[in-house]
């Protein structure tokens, strides 16, 4: 049973199966909080139960502990399934209990709809000519502030607006236009240790990634109109490398 304002219980199977995962990982919350975007807080409510975890964060997790995300994904969302109508009463009908869709699955619902239609997306096309419908971003904005580009589909329409090359790595600073955000990605040559981060003004966001770890090198997304004045930044066997476009200037009145 889902708790108010996104809470679950202790003994949900997701939170059991959460708690499963980091004792997998032998990491402690502290850890957890230096290889992921989220921070030692943020992850003692998502292993209590106070808070759900965002999507990303139960594929960080599960990249951690080194197991398949794809049936802990299904718990998660299972544990967003809105809560059962309520049994008729002796007074009359009972009313259905529901709850607003975020906008990403209004998104979401609005493609699958408009396939069923017959209709199609983009301008991308296929061999035969016809159009090839592409998957909406599940977050815009604000509301992507914080998320992993690949897990909300934000790097889809990405492109490197601006990089810099150094003896044993690249960074980017990457911009979703779909999603109106930026982030820092580091391409290693050789297995190494790296902190990826991205600042826009007083926003900065950092994710930590050991060297064993093979999938994770990018920062989170931080919500900005374009990639201008943005930093990205990744610091790789105690080299820092950054790299990011010049501040517009002011408009002449």
């Amino acid at each position: 049973m889902r708790h108010p304002q996104g809470s679950t219980t202790p003994d949900e199977p997701l939170v059991v199966r959460l708690r499963e995962l980091k004792d997998r990982t032998g990491l402690s919350l502290a850890a957890l909080a230096a290889r992921t975007p989220y921070s030692k807080s943020a992850w003692h409510r998502y292993l209590t139960g106070g808070k759900r975890p965002p999507r990303s964060a139960v594929e960080a997790l599960t990249r951690l502990a080194g197991v398949d995300a794809g049936p802990v994904l299904a718990l998660w969302e299972a544990a967003d399934e809105p809560p059962a109508a309520s049994p008729p009463t002796e007074t009359g009908r009972a009313r259905p209990r529901w709850r607003p869709l975020p906008l990403s699955a209004l998104a979401l619902l609005g493609l699958a709809a408009a396939v069923t239609a017959g209709l199609t997306f983009s301008g991308r096309h296929g061999s035969s000519g016809t159009q090839v419908a592409t998957a909406a971003p599940r977050c815009h904005g604000r509301s992507c502030q914080g998320e992993l580009p690949d897990a909300s589909a934000c790097a889809r329409d990405a492109r490197t607006r601006s990089s810099v090359t150094g003896s044993t790595y690249d960074v980017r600073l990457r911009y979703s236009p779909a999603c109106g955000t930026a982030w820092s990605e580091v391409r290693v040559r050789s297995p190494r240790a790296r902190e990826v981060s991205v600042r826009a003004g007083q926003d900065v966001l950092s994710a930590a990634y050991p060297a064993e770890d093979t999938v994770g090198y990018t920062s989170p997304m931080v919500s900005v109109p374009s990639p201008r004045g943005v930093e990205a930044c990744a610091e790789v066997d105690e080299e820092l490398a950054c790299t990011g476009l010049d501040v517009e200037p002011p408009e002449q009145g």
